[in-house]
């Protein structure tokens, strides 16, 4: 049996690029374009890539476990499934992960908390989709060998923005939770436009009564204005 202790360096390196085209990647894209382009390029240097056309959750997944796990290059944004449901490539890491699969995010997102919020969830790093090619497959070849596609410390902003908006977002739950049914009402309808007295109107009560429903809010929100309860009431319901 030949030692490996004797092996040249130089025939080390060599075998490392073997290794790494090897490596199954499955591209899920809901652009054919990109994604057969990107397979095509991948195939060219030798590597083994398909590009996913599954147009659900659960068909993306069933494609994956028909293969080797290896690398899944996944993009955020996939459309719609047949029922008009919106497929967040975010809801597929942790089962792609748990199936073997590493993640390597592949996004023209530009919500950095959104991306945060896939690599807490365990994908290796985000690549823009906007980056030149020779960067993209630079960066699969990278993920593929298993050596660092982002710097740990640009992967903790990330994260970290991503907690520091789940702390936020759970600030404002639990503040307006302490409205009332009748001044969540009251705030919904500042917040379609509409003013005091015309609340009044609608809900057939006197102007005082809508006033000291939207101090009552004021308070509980703990804010100083009726423009910065309609803004907190905005950012919640955008989620």
């Amino acid at each position: 049996m030949t030692d490996s202790r004797q092996i040249p360096e130089a025939d080390k390196v060599a075998e490392q690029p073997l290794r790494d085209l090897a490596t199954p990647v499955f591209i899920v894209d809901d652009h054919a374009l990109v994604g057969t382009a990107l397979a095509r390029s991948l195939h060219d240097e030798g590597m083994h890539a398909k590009h996913c056309r599954a147009g659900s959750t659960e068909g993306i997944l069933a494609e994956a476990a028909a293969l080797t796990p290896g690398l899944a290059l996944l993009d955020l944004d996939l459309g719609r499934d047949a029922e008009g449901n919106r497929i967040d490539g975010a809801d597929l890491i942790e089962p792609l992960r748990a199936s073997g699969w590493r993640v390597l995010v592949l996004s023209g997102s530009a919500d950095h908390g959104r991306i945060g919020a896939t690599l807490d969830a365990g994908a290796l790093a985000w690549v823009p989709k906007h980056a030149p090619f020779p960067t993209l497959l630079r960066a699969v070849r990278e993920a593929a060998a298993g050596r660092e596609v982002m710097s740990p410390a640009r992967r903790r902003q990330f994260i970290d923005l991503h907690h520091r908006r789940l702390a936020e977002s759970r600030e404002l739950t639990e503040k307006l939770a302490r409205l009332t049914q009748r001044e969540r009402e009251v705030l919904a309808e500042l917040a379609r436009g509409r003013r005091a007295q015309a609340v009044a109107d609608l809900f057939v009560v006197s102007l005082a009564t809508v006033r000291t429903q939207i101090r009552a809010v004021l308070t509980k929100l703990e804010v100083g204005s009726q423009l910065e309860a309609v803004a907190l009431y905005r950012k919640a319901h955008r989620r």
